[in-house]
């Protein structure tokens, strides 16, 4: 006997079987978009890590010079 496919949509869980054509439309927009925004939550964890470390060295290059001296001490 096999196991018919379960899709977890809000607090529900749903059978592809029982679903109607407009309901598959929406059910694949759904895994799309989940899909897409893992893709980009992890682009955003990679990419947010590198952004500070600019933003510091940037900031670093704007601090008087003397500061900057007294710190290399």
């Amino acid at each position: 006997m096999s196991e018919e496919n379960l899709h977890q949509i809000g607090d529900q869980q749903i059978k592809e079987g029982d679903l109607t054509k407009e309901q598959l439309h929406h059910k694949n927009h759904i895994i799309s978009l989940r899909n897409k925004i893992a893709k980009f939550q992890f682009e955003i964890d990679e990419l947010l890590p590198s952004l500070n470390w600019h933003e510091n060295a940037m900031l670093e290059t704007t601090k008087p010079k003397e500061d900057q001296a007294s710190e290399e001490e």
